[in-house]
């Protein structure tokens, strides 16, 4: 199953082929927040909501501490993937019970205290971009990212550490496109026309505010 979150879904699947079998709970929690993402990108809101909550059942019903917190974690990271940033405070207090350096390293990532992380323990698509030193190359950088999720999450970093430009914001924009994930393709689009606004670019303008009222019919 194609993981877009490195630092949760293989640990919470980790018993395959030769192992035991995989508990209920487990693949449970892992179909129901892989259709929350797919809920969540694509602007269903109430949809993305309930298939949450059906992730939190499956890990509270085997009182699983850490697996509940990660839920929370890949929920703050995919929500950030549209630049909706939030606090985290499920992942937040149950992390001070029963939470992985990994995921405590991640948190700090996605919020940008890269002065308190460990390159080491970023998942590995996001090293790069970690470990460069000039803004100039993010562009290049963000673009080998092969998981679009991943990418954007990536993309949503750049944006915090105010290191965005027209190239990041186009490739945020192509890369929802691409995948139909409306609620990221219509903030990225939103931010590309007040941008050519600034410039008086009618031209560039006019099309993306097509493109916005085609997303907005959609939802």
């Amino acid at each position: 199953m194609r993981n877009v979150l490195l630092i949760s879904l293989t640990l919470l699947l980790s018993a395959c082929g030769g192992g035991p079998p995989v508990p209920d709970w487990k693949k449970d929690s892992v179909s129901q927040i892989e259709k929350f993402k797919k809920a969540e990108l694509k602007g269903e809101n109430k949809l993305a909501d309930r298939y949450f909550e059906q992730a939190l059942a499956a890990t509270g019903s085997a009182a699983r501490i850490e697996e509940t917190a990660k839920l929370h974690l890949i929920r703050c990271a995919t929500r950030q993937a549209s630049l909706s940033f939030e606090s985290c405070n499920g992942y937040l207090e149950l992390s001070k019970l029963g939470g992985s350096a990994e995921d405590e390293n991640y948190h700090r990532f996605i919020t940008g205290q890269w002065d308190r992380i460990e390159v080491g323990k970023v998942p590995v698509q996001y090293r790069d971009l970690v470990a460069n030193r000039d803004a100039v190359k993010n562009p290049d950088i963000l673009r080998k990212i092969e998981d679009p999720l991943s990418r954007l999450i990536a993309i949503s970093i750049t944006v915090i550490r105010k290191q965005t430009d027209d190239s990041i914001l186009n490739l945020a924009a192509d890369t929802a496109s691409e995948q139909g994930w409306s609620k990221p393709l219509l903030v990225y689009l939103k931010l590309l026309e007040n941008r050519a606004s600034l410039r008086d670019d009618k031209a560039a303008v006019e099309k993306l505010r097509t493109r916005i009222k085609l997303v907005e019919g959609s939802l």
